[in-house]
């Protein structure tokens, strides 16, 4: 599938190599973050780990790191070029996370993890705003959605390859493998992709007019107003300016909620499929695989869904997530329930869990995107990513193995069951954040694509 920008010939060229470009690079990035959730039984037989280590090992070094980059380097992505900080961040990640093959112990690996970091820190935040500059408002969640693949794409690579790796040349040599590809990519990326103008907005296009200038033919409410690239910055931090945003601080929240649900859930799904279903690691790796495709099919399908919707009421622009978080609690909780031996239904469960929980993703970026000016657009994607990293992929496992550990003397063999059903719960917040957004999202039209003579 592809999303296509409304220009022609050479700039819709460029456009769709660029988006595709950042997409993969993020895919081998999110490839390498989940590589441990199937590499989790020999790490922890080989380094006599417990659930609560494998935790801290998995996600407490990245989080720590990418806390201290990802604002930084938001910031410097809003001011200076972010083609080349791509490229450098996502090429030094995956030489970094291919040191984790040398590892003497859990300490040296939990240390590849932290540097590894970078990639995302640097890469994510900074391709987001690209997209952003080089697609439309009315085109901008579907684009969203083929970069937000690259996610639920690695974690297919992860699950499916990476076991398949793991099954025939052991972990080290899967880590290896993993880290690499993303040096060449990076280095193409460099030499063929042009640094997009920045993009300003003005008046909305394409749309029903609303009563009082909303952008809904059904009188969407009125919230914070779009600010233009023109116009000069608030006084306050990047931060803080983001913050300030009614609308981008529930979808930040709205986000957090979400991402420690979705992180702790892909990080010992694959150990659960193994301990309470007694799946080979291969057959762990096909069942895991199924759900990332359909996380991939789902957040394409939001994606699109949300484009045509928001043309008919711009609060579709959360009512899409909103939808996809509310499918997705019941369905995670019932695929808790199914007993050993129903491969079938498990299978058939956990896919349709990823496929709902996915719908969040690329219409949220898509929102930041609208609400907040040009010139912060990296720093709030740097913060929702940030809730990612600290949040999901720090706190998340973390919670989950030790919540785990606790209920083990009691749960009879049901503690990892018990322990993913609690932090699955975590989505009824995301729900509630992100109604409340959806209620004071803003009514002014969707916005134009005109340049603002930034950089080229």
């Amino acid at each position: 599938m592809s999303s296509d920008p409304p220009a022609t010939g050479s700039a819709a060229a460029d456009a769709r190599r660029t988006l595709w470009l950042l997409s993969l690079l993020s895919a081998l990035a999110f490839m390498d973050r989940q590589i441990l959730a199937v590499l989790t039984e020999p790490v922890k037989a080989e380094f006599a780990l417990s659930d609560l280590h494998v935790g801290l090992v998995t996600g407490l070094g990245f989080s720590v790191c990418f806390g201290l980059m990802a604002l930084p380097l938001g910031r410097y992505a809003d001011r200076h070029e972010r083609r080349g900080l791509v490229a450098w961040c996502r090429g030094i990640g995956g030489a970094l996370a291919a040191l984790g093959a040398l590892a003497p112990g859990a300490g040296w690996l939990m240390a590849t993890r932290a540097g590894a970091a970078v990639s995302d820190a640097g890469g994510g935040p900074a391709s987001m705003s690209m997209i952003a500059d080089l697609y439309p408002p009315e085109r901008r969640s579907g684009a969203m959605s083929v970069f937000t693949m690259g996610a639920s794409a690695g974690s297919l690579m992860a699950l499916v390859g990476g076991a398949w790796l793991m099954q025939h040349f052991g972990w080290r040599a899967t880590l290896l493998a993993v880290g690499l590809p993303a040096l060449l990519l990076a280095l193409l990326l460099r030499w063929v992709v042009k640094e997009p103008m920045r993009v300003a907005h003005g008046a909305g296009v394409g749309l029903p007019a609303a009563p009082n200038g909303s952008s809904s033919s059904t009188g969407a409410l009125t919230g914070p107003r779009v600010a233009s690239a023109s116009e000069p910055a608030a006084p306050l931090g990047a931060v803080a300016e983001v913050w300030s945003n009614t609308v981008a601080r529930r979808l930040l929240i709205a986000g957090a909620f979400a991402l420690i649900a979705g992180y702790s859930f892909g990080t010992w799904n694959f150990a659960y499929l193994m301990r309470l279903h007694g799946f080979s690691p291969m057959g762990a790796g096909w069942v895991s695989g199924a759900a990332a495709l359909g996380s991939v099919v789902g957040g394409l399908f939001a994606g699109r869904l949300t484009d045509r919707l928001v043309r008919r009421d711009r609060r579709w622009q959360m009512g899409v997530p909103l939808l996809g978080l509310s499918l997705a609690l019941p369905a995670g909780w019932l695929y808790l329930t199914l007993p050993p031996g129903n491969a079938g239904w498990v299978a058939a469960m956990v896919t349709s869990f990823a496929f709902l929980i996915a719908f969040w993703v690329a219409p949220t970026y898509a929102a930041l995107s609208m609400v907040v000016p040009p010139h912060r657009r990296a720093t709030a994607n740097a913060l929702m990513m940030l809730a990612g990293a600290l949040l999901g992929g720090g706190l998340g496992p973390v919670l989950t193995g030790g919540l785990s550990d606790l209920l083990t003397p009691w749960a009879h063999g049901d503690a990892l069951r018990w322990s993913l059903a609690a932090v699955i719960g975590l989505l009824g917040g995301a729900m509630w954040f992100m109604a409340r957004a959806m209620r004071s999202y803003a009514g002014s039209p969707v916005p134009s694509h005109t340049p603002a003579g930034g950089t080229t």
